[in-house]
């Protein structure tokens, strides 16, 4: 489930951006500790996922050397970015691994967010099968698909439509704008203050992709579950997901894909058109509704992508990329600890 990109700062520690899941859920593994080499070129204007920054970098020249292909390589590795890639082997690959984490743990479902988006239509479908696999080997097993709207949601129907898709075995609904907005309220009340009415939205926004994994975690705790997330590749190595968020999962299925081949897995799962190419957004921010990825993260998910498989991408893309992979390197540990 898509929530907010980062701001306005990248720095360790700071709570109020999307950032790296801090248990490594099963079907991640954890990236190296060491430290990537910092070729002269990883500089560039700032952080890519700065608030004011709307305007992707041009694709410009290609980086060739091979200090910065090495690190290109090292990246896709750390992320588990296969260089070959087959859809429907995929599809059978990450299917058996979500019914052999319910065969292998004993419990009994799967728990995801259905927002509309391709990143969770692709998950939810791949639950739905592995659920109807583990019960024709004669367990029981259910997947719940759980709409969790912030009161009204503008792209309802695309969400309807995926769920129209995946057939889920139940839909639960929980509006998460009570909640979100009476935790925004109580930190008010508490002193909390903000520096502007943009930055308090901004973690408004975050306070609603940790109600929604609280409403995820509250069913599988009912239901004897395992909650299922939707980072991938080319959400990794951005940092772009909300810490204790939708980073708060369990399994995985979707790592080590970068953005087009979730969506070459949706289309070979039969899924439709309009949702697979339709324009990724967070829509967290109230003040900035609808605000497409790739304006938050400042750089295309074509260039992340090429970036992740290894091919040739521009010099400002390459910097922009390695340089919020290096700044947000923190998120994909666990907390730090003396």
């Amino acid at each position: 489930m898509r929530h907010a990109g980062q701001r306005p700062a990248d720095m360790p520690g700071a709570a109020g951006f999307r950032a790296a899941k801090w248990h490594t859920p099963i079907g991640t593994s954890r990236p190296s500790s060491r430290v990537l080499p910092s070729p002269a070129r990883v500089r560039g204007p700032g952080p890519a996922a700065r608030a004011d920054r709307a305007q992707g970098p041009d694709r410009g020249a290609s980086v060739t050397d091979l200090a910065t292909m090495s690190l290109q390589q090292e990246i896709a590795r750390d992320l588990q970015v296969s260089a070959s890639f087959d859809a429907q082997e995929e599809i059978e690959r990450r299917v058996a691994f979500l019914a052999g984490q319910l065969t292998s743990t004993g419990l009994r479902s799967l728990v995801l967010g259905i927002s509309g988006g391709v990143d969770s239509l692709t998950a939810g479908r791949l639950c739905q099968l592995a659920v109807e696999r583990v019960r024709a080997a004669g367990r029981e097993a259910e997947f719940f698909a759980m709409r969790l709207p912030y009161g009204d949601q503008a792209d309802e129907k695309d969400a309807q439509q995926a769920l129209e898709f995946i057939r889920p075995d139940r839909v639960l609904t929980v509006d998460v704008k009570p909640a979100s907005d009476a935790a925004l309220q109580a930190a008010l009340a508490g002193g909390t203050e903000f520096r502007d009415a943009h930055h308090q939205d901004f973690v408004h926004g975050n306070i609603k992709a940790r109600q929604r994994m609280i409403a995820q975690y509250a069913v599988a705790g009912a239901h004897e579950g395992l909650v299922v997330g939707t980072d991938h590749a080319a959400e990794a190595v951005s940092g772009f997901f909300t810490k204790f968020g939708d980073g708060a999962a369990d399994v995985v299925p979707l790592t080590g894909l970068t953005k087009r081949r979730v969506r070459a897995v949706a289309q070979a799962l039969g899924a439709p058109s309009a949702l697979v190419l339709k324009t990724p957004t967070a829509d967290l921010e109230t003040l900035n509704p609808g605000r497409p990825d790739e304006d938050a993260l400042g750089v295309t998910y074509d260039d992340i992508d090429d970036f992740l498989e290894g091919k040739a991408v521009g010099e400002a893309a390459f910097e922009a990329i390695a340089r919020r992979y290096r700044l947000t390197e923190h998120k994909r540990r666990p907390p730090i600890a003396p």
